[in-house]
């Protein structure tokens, strides 16, 4: 008896198509799979979701107790605790470093001497026009 509305979803519609090509002895073992693994889902959950309530519950008894790391310090990601790099007592300024710090690298200053006549692009030497000489009309 179809009404012709559908009552499942596409993907329950899918599994029932898929398990109808299957002989009989198949289906069974199918079905119990699938029932298994959607009630295995349900209990490792609830499962997860009590071991968080007793963390936070444990943390809590422990904060009564202790105080309380502050905020950003003892947990997460970013806390190294014992493995931190150890704080050198050195100014910054005593010795220079960084990308743009070459040291033993740096190219040699050499002590150019200055040409005697200028030179450039914009020098144009004998080629430059010649400056008229005398009258000017003005």
């Amino acid at each position: 008896m179809s009404t012709g509305v559908p009552l499942a979803s596409g993907k329950s519609e899918i599994f029932e198509i898929v398990l109808q090509f299957m002989p009989d002895w198949v289906q069974i073992p199918v079905l119990v799979l699938v029932i298994l693994l959607v009630v295995g889902s349900w209990v490792y959950n609830l499962k997860r979701k009590i071991d968080r309530r007793r963390a936070v519950r444990r943390a809590q008894a422990l904060g009564a107790v202790q105080a309380a790391p502050q905020h950003g310090q003892g947990r997460g990601a970013d806390y190294l605790g014992p493995y931190a790099p150890q704080q050198q007592a050195q100014p910054q300024s005593a010795q220079p470093s960084g990308a743009d710090f070459l040291g033993a690298y740096a190219p040699q200053q050499q002590a150019r001497p200055q040409p005697a006549q200028p030179s450039g692009a914009d020098f144009l030497g004998a080629y430059a026009p010649q400056q008229p000489q005398g009258n000017s009309p003005a």
